[in-house]
């Protein structure tokens, strides 16, 4: 790759994910807003788990106060606690914080496997798609979106994806393509990714080999400099997501890591 500052993978194209609850040294909002201006983000999707909710407000003004943005935070359906008019505590808080700290924001969005058992693919559609368009209803609200978010079983794979985005019919709502997610489909991203590319609003890299494991950090696997390849070629412009998805480590050394792996890659001669 060339002209490796004005790419797709610039500095500032680049968000952080995966980095509240990944994070040994539990960071405050402050803390965390330091790291990752000292890193170089500009911007970061905010996730969470049920302890972290009391913080959110204060990590909204602390972000706007230092000219980071957070571009989007995680929803969670569970079928035992969401359904269609009706979202679990969490959700809500969540929703509710965003709109009461008058930002927008892209929620993305993951639903238990167990939303769908025993259905089949259309029913599965059509339930999917009644509980997106009352999400997107209620992140209007806010000004903000909703995007699916690859997270495995059914409704981790693109096509079913696609298909409830269609279903919705509401030009809002897009998905985020996840690399970690989706190992069992390497061999079809090129494709895949035609398909995503109307409504891909993110796209959150990872070192990937055949078969796994999960997690292997960005210049670390067999296909990723590929993947990043093609998806450089395809005309895809929007967010690159940088992981801090790893256990009981500092996320400041897995970010590092990652943004290294990726600066070795695109600067490659011939390198993607």
């Amino acid at each position: 790759m060339t002209d490796i500052e004005n790419s797709l993978f610039s500095k500032d194209n680049l968000l952080a994910w995966c980095i509240v609850p990944y994070d040994s040294k539990e960071r405050s909002p402050a803390e965390r807003i330091a790291m990752l201006k000292e890193l170089g983000f500009s911007q970061y999707a905010w996730d969470w788990r049920e302890n972290h909710l009391a913080i959110m407000a204060e990590e909204i003004r602390v972000a706007q106060e230092n000219g980071v943005r957070i571009r989007a935070t995680w929803l969670w359906v569970d079928p035992n606690t969401d359904e269609v008019g009706k979202m679990n505590a969490g959700n809500r808080a969540v929703m509710d914080t965003v709109k009461e700290a008058g930002i927008s924001v892209e929620f993305w969005l993951g639903f238990h496997e167990n939303y769908f058992d025993g259905l089949s693919d259309e029913e599965s559609v059509a339930q999917g798609a009644a509980m997106v368009a009352y999400l997107a209803d209620e992140a209007a609200k806010s000004g903000s979106t909703i995007a699916l978010y690859n997270h495995g079983g059914w409704f981790g794979e693109s096509e079913n994806q696609i298909a409830i985005i269609k279903a919705v019919d509401n030009p809002s709502v897009g998905m985020v393509y996840n690399f970690h997610h989706a190992h069992h489909e390497i061999d079809r991203f090129e494709s895949n990714l035609q398909s995503m590319l109307p409504y891909l609003k993110a796209v959150s890299i990872n070192g990937m080999n055949p078969g796994g494991p999960k997690i292997v950090p960005v210049g670390q696997g067999e296909k990723e400099a590929e993947m990043l390849r093609i998806l450089q070629d395809s005309g895809y412009n929007g967010p690159i997501s940088i992981l801090g998805h790893v256990e009981n480590v500092d996320v400041r050394e897995i970010l590092l890591e990652n943004l290294k792996g990726l600066k070795a890659i695109t600067a490659a001669p011939g390198g993607s």
